[in-house]
């Protein structure tokens, strides 16, 4: 399966280089064996914590150089040099520096909150299908909630679907007061479209957080950290219940890939005209920190006037 997307600085349509292609294939191939290494790889917990645990250690180091060269990732935006990493997950969970991405001001605009790549849909009811045309996921089951489901039943949805050669530290989107996460158990299926085409419920079954952002000019905010293969840990680095503003950190993924869903309320958001183009022909565009998402509707901004 080729995985493509559209590079939003370029415009240019590219082929994603997939960390992990093989055993990816071969995880989510049709076979009895393969289903049964499936099933050890994702709903035995113990799996992805001893590769987290491995990935920490010190031998691991000698990995990094050869990444950052395969997957040519800039050096220059990293706040600390390679050589000082002391393990490969300490490379994977790296800060950059504070002008390698800039914020778009205002209030009213939404920011890209982590660097992935994204799929936008304004009105959850009338799109075709998510991720996957034709194919939809529970919203019950994503939010472990009834009365949120019917909520932003008719909302605008962000997925950001982050890869292991990403920067894996999110932020917050929107200036907010955030609560408190909460924690929804769960195993950790792959987010890469390899195995969302075998399974679009991938989303309401994989591990994940979720934090209400109140008090932004778009209403009530949900904000969705997604755990997925090899990534048995989220990280909040923020305060509840703290006014904070639009792009400063909320936490970062251990090692893997992983995804952020974001459900705003319905008519509140008018997401860039690139992304929404390029979702609706079901390709994703390759974003970063910073950039903008959407602005506030002018029906509720008025409304919030």
């Amino acid at each position: 399966m080729t995985v493509k997307y559209i590079d939003r600085k370029s415009g240019q349509e590219k082929i994603e280089q997939i960390y992990g292609e093989a055993p990816l294939k071969f995880l989510y191939g049709n076979g009895l064996f393969n289903r049964v290494c499936l099933f050890l790889t994702t709903r035995m917990s113990w799996c992805s914590k001893f590769y987290g645990w491995w990935q920490k250690r010190g031998w691991t180091r000698q990995k990094i150089l050869p990444f950052i060269e395969k997957y040519e990732i800039n050096t220059i935006e990293f706040l600390h040099s390679p050589s000082s990493f002391t393990s490969f997950n300490d490379f994977f969970c790296r800060k950059l520096k504070s002008d390698a991405r800039p914020i778009i001001a205002g209030d009213e605009t939404a920011i890209i909150p982590a660097d992935g790549r994204y799929l936008v849909y304004s009105n959850l009811e009338q799109c075709d299908g998510i991720c996957v045309k034709g194919k939809r996921f529970s919203l019950v089951k994503l939010l472990g909630s009834e009365t949120l489901a019917r909520e932003y039943a008719q909302g605008g949805l962000v997925i950001a679907r982050l890869c292991p050669t990403d920067y894996h530290r999110f932020f917050f989107p929107v200036s907010c007061l955030p609560g408190r996460p909460k924690s929804i158990r769960g195993v950790l299926f792959s987010v890469n479209p390899i195995a969302l085409l075998k399974n679009i419920h991938i989303f309401t079954e994989n591990k994940r957080q979720i934090t209400e952002l109140d008090q932004t000019p778009f209403g009530k905010v949900l904000f969705i950290e997604v755990g997925a293969t090899n990534v048995g840990t989220i990280h909040q680095t923020y305060t509840p219940s703290k006014r904070t503003l639009k792009g400063e950190e909320k936490g970062y993924f251990s090692f893997g890939g992983s995804s952020i869903l974001i459900l705003f309320p319905k008519g509140s958001i008018e997401f860039s005209d690139d992304l929404l183009k390029n979702s609706h022909q079901h390709l994703e565009t390759y974003c970063k920190l910073g950039e903008p998402l959407g602005r506030v509707s002018i029906g509720n901004s008025l409304q919030n006037n």
